[in-house]
């Protein structure tokens, strides 16, 4: 899977269900790589989008704990495993917030449009600077489009660390209540 969304300088992605910023390029970025596949987002994605319909030209899925959803150009699914089953390796993690949360452990590839600027977000992408399991595999260069500055950034999942490949086991718990007992002896009577 791979995950892609366009981040102010918080990592904002939205407000009022909405995205934060309209960059040209970015939005070019979106259709290229997005083209022909399956997108996956949450209900309110969904309904922030033209028409409240998916985007043409895509397998939308749509994951939504309303059982009553219907949306044109849309596959509905309820839960996280099926809709993993459905999108397959190669979707595309399109929002919002909850929903790249929930699948960003399953991504190959992280596709950020980084903005130069505060949106004033209220939904907000997961901050893969702060996190080690993300590295930055490739930037271009900062770009500008009616004053606001950005670029294209990729992350990749961090190598884990050599010393974590051969760190000591975790120490015994104590059993629990339902355990077998270590020392059968106990039953030699029956």
């Amino acid at each position: 899977m791979y995950a892609i969304a366009a981040v102010d300088q918080h990592w904002g992605i939205g407000r009022d269900n909405a995205l934060l910023f309209r960059i040209p390029a970015d939005m070019q970025r979106f259709r290229t790589l997005t083209a022909g596949k399956t997108v996956l987002m949450g209900r309110k994605t969904l309904q922030s989008l033209p028409g409240g319909r998916g985007l043409p030209g895509r397998r939308n899925l749509v994951l939504t704990g309303d059982r009553g959803f219907t949306a044109e150009n849309a596959e509905i699914v309820h839960f996280p495993v099926e809709a993993v089953f459905q999108a397959g390796e190669d979707a595309w993690v399109i929002g919002g917030e909850s929903i790249y949360r929930r699948f960003l452990p399953l991504c190959d590839r992280v596709y950020i449009t980084r903005i130069f600027a505060d949106g004033h977000a209220d939904a907000f992408f997961p901050d893969l600077d702060s996190d080690p399991q993300w590295q930055v595999d490739s930037e271009s260069e900062v770009m500008e489009s009616d004053g606001l500055r950005y670029q294209f950034v990729e992350y990749v999942p961090a190598p884990p660390e050599e010393d974590a490949l051969f760190a000591a086991p975790e120490p015994a718990q104590e059993p629990s209540l339902f355990a077998p007992p270590a020392d059968f002896s106990v039953f030699s009577g029956f």
